[in-house]
């Protein structure tokens, strides 16, 4: 073949890389993206090195030394404001689990503490959430009934918050936070949207003051429970219930008019708690029809180890448990710790995140805690409040401390119909019609997912529907790298730049050289297609050709964005060779990648097809084809015999 015009602009044919150096490359990529150890492998000094390395694996040690009163004053404010919310969330999320009331205060004594020690992110505020609430009654309750054997089934709780501290640890010492983009936005949305929903038809037991209720979760099975027990609804408790949701609703709608105003919707769930404490005792309320929590013991977490249960018999449940609301809190509490971070130009580092929420989870469940991560609700709080660093946990902890050890008896008058109002109100926030309608828009098939997760919630149960939502999300994965996309290039004018021709019409399409372009790896899963795929393009710019009076001689196939190939993908290409020469059409490789050249060279490829067919770029091949033309028709050779062929990959 003719010599490129720009034979300046060579092809490395370097010698590949041996398997050790690529496997350390893949290895870094895979699980050291940040490279956390170049932060301190520079350092001269050991001592100098030993400090940075800990300060990146406990972060309280980079901003503790630092911390000043300056800071505390924020800091202060924001723990006090988010202690006011953990109290009545505390009990509400207990209650929707179907636990003691006083667990939900121990679940924001001890794991804020451990998570201010751990934790990567200035503004998460650590608490219980309700979705992973009602999965744990939801899974658990199919093994112990909480009603019939209350302490088994609590002591599976503590089980189920062990594990799922084990797993999420696991996962970030393993550096495997890739397992959590399975979890995509639209499926979060979804779930939250679906869970939501039932859980605002659940609390229609407590705004009823209803006593019997169903133990499953899915909606056909709520509307029926409600009607079936509709003789014992009472009317006082659903006055006093949606007096209580009208202003939580209207505290609100001030705080989106009016965001300086945050702490009035902050505060909201405490004045409803303290004011119906006070009205459940003054009217004594259990005579009403208006039930209440019950006794609340003061003193702080007890040791709860001695209450693991690993009997094989639960195990089952215990183990489902903890995996699946461990992968679906650490979405939440990372993806909402990022968000916050983003705001203000920092990082929050996922792998230390799960490893700091395993710890917490770990010691909470040794503490007579149930599972807590970052809510959206106290975090938005947090951060609205001005808080600067962790220490807002560690303010909020000790406030929960001193209501534990002095005020805990105080709410045991408060009333569930309040607590259920005070869930429901959260609830709504949860179901993001404006991103659901967003996501309508922009991508159908995301709305899709998003529709699976939230009607597997709402109609079969919340594990089916995380299922179906997350086995979709991969089926279209599995589609994106099945069926990569390709595409025809065309040159733009007045440029040496190549683009789609779908996207840009005007690009110029070369006469007698067709360019395409790979966009994928290209491997066992792909290869026919692309094989398929390249061949369609030929026959159909053949059609085209011959209508024009043109002939396609020349195939360049740009590789710059395929990252890697193995060999079915090698056999792609050579078919897709050999198919080539015997109709006359040459072919050529543009800008193959390192990994992919690595390749090429070890299965010999390229001495199949030649070095000379391989270039730098498109405008390089190009000038090359034009030259081969341009001296093919001066000698009269050009339906002679085929020509080598020339691939661009």
């Amino acid at each position: 073949m003719a010599t490129p015009l720009n034979s300046d602009h060579s092809v490395s044919f370097s010698e590949p890389r041996g398997f050790a150096a690529t496997f350390k490359s893949d290895l870094k990529e895979t699980f050291f993206p940040d490279d956390p150890f170049g932060r301190f492998r520079d350092e001269d000094r050991p001592r100098r090195r030993l400090k940075k390395a800990v300060e990146y694996f406990v972060p309280i040690f980079g901003w503790l030394p630092r911390y000043n009163f300056r800071l505390f004053r924020f800091d202060l404010l924001a723990g006090i404001t988010i202690a006011s919310l953990a109290i009545p969330q505390g009990i509400s999320y207990a209650k929707l689990a179907n636990i003691p009331p006083i667990i939900g205060l121990y679940s924001s004594f001890v794991p804020p503490l451990i998570y201010a020690v751990f934790g990567d992110s200035k503004h998460l505020a650590v608490g219980t959430v309700a979705a992973c609430s009602l999965l744990i009654a939801e899974t658990i309750g199919k093994a112990a009934s909480p009603e019939s054997d209350p302490a088994l089934y609590l002591h599976l709780v503590f089980t189920a918050t062990f594990v799922t501290g084990i797993f999420q640890t696991l996962l970030g010492f393993l550096r495997l936070g890739i397992l959590v983009d399975f979890l995509s936005h639209s499926t979060i949305t979804g779930f939250m949207g679906g869970t939501a929903t039932l859980i605002c038809l659940q609390q229609l037991k407590g705004i009823f003051g209803m006593k019997h209720f169903t133990t499953k979760t899915d909606i056909i099975s709520v509307v029926h429970a409600i009607i079936k027990y509709r003789h014992e609804w009472r009317w006082e408790s659903a006055v006093v219930g949606i007096i209580f949701l009208i202003f939580l609703q209207f505290t609100r709608y001030i705080r989106q008019k009016r965001p300086k105003l945050f702490w009035v919707s902050a505060m909201a769930p405490m004045v409803v708690v303290v004011v119906g404490c006070v009205f459940a005792y003054l009217i004594h309320g259990p005579e009403h029809g208006i039930q209440t929590v019950g006794k609340l013991k003061k003193g702080i977490n007890p040791l709860s180890i001695h209450y693991l249960n690993f009997d094989s018999k639960y195990l089952p449940a215990v183990l489902k448990t903890g995996l699946i609301t461990g992968l679906i809190s650490l979405a939440e509490g990372i993806a909402i710790g990022r968000s916050f971070a983003i705001i203000n130009n920092a990082q929050v580092d996922g792998n230390k995140e799960m490893i700091a929420f395993g710890f917490m989870n770990i010691v909470g469940s040794c503490t007579s805690c149930y599972l807590t991560t970052g809510p959206f609700s106290k975090t938005a709080v947090n951060y609205s409040a001005g808080a600067r660093t962790a220490m807002s946990n560690v303010v909020m902890a000790c406030c929960m401390a001193l209501t534990l050890l002095f005020l805990a008896p105080l709410f045991s008058y408060t009333p569930l119909v309040a607590l259920s109002a005070i869930i429901m109100s959260a609830m709504f926030g949860l179901i993001n019609y404006s991103e659901i309608i967003h996501l309508f828009k922009v991508d159908k098939f995301d709305f899709f997912i998003c529709a699976a997760a939230f009607s597997g919630v709402v109609f079969i149960s919340m594990t089916v529907g995380l299922m179906l939502s997350v086995g979709l999300g991969l089926l279209r994965a599995l589609l994106y790298v099945a069926r990569p996309a390709t595409c025809k290039l065309g040159k733009i004018q007045n440029s040496i730049l190549y683009r789609d021709t779908e996207q840009y019409p005007g690009a110029t399409v070369i006469p007698g050289v067709m360019v395409l372009q790979l966009g994928s790896p290209i491997f066992f899963a792909n290869g026919n297609y692309i094989r398929e795929r390249i061949l369609r393009w030929i026959r159909d710019e053949e059609a085209n050709s011959e209508s024009e009076g043109g002939v396609i001689e020349h195939v360049l196939l740009d590789l710059t964005g395929v990252s890697t190939i193995d060999v079915t993908g090698i056999e792609t290409l050579t078919e897709v060779q050999r198919t080539l020469y015997s109709k006359g059409v040459k072919m050529a490789i543009v800008n193959p990648r390192l990994r992919v050249m690595e390749r090429f060279i070890q299965s010999h490829f390229i001495d199949k097809i030649g070095k000379e067919n391989f270039f730098l770029s498109v405008e390089d091949a190009v000038e090359a084809c034009q030259f081969s033309l341009h001296k093919s028709k001066q000698n009269g050779d050009v339906t002679s015999e085929p020509h080598s062929t020339i691939t661009s990959l």
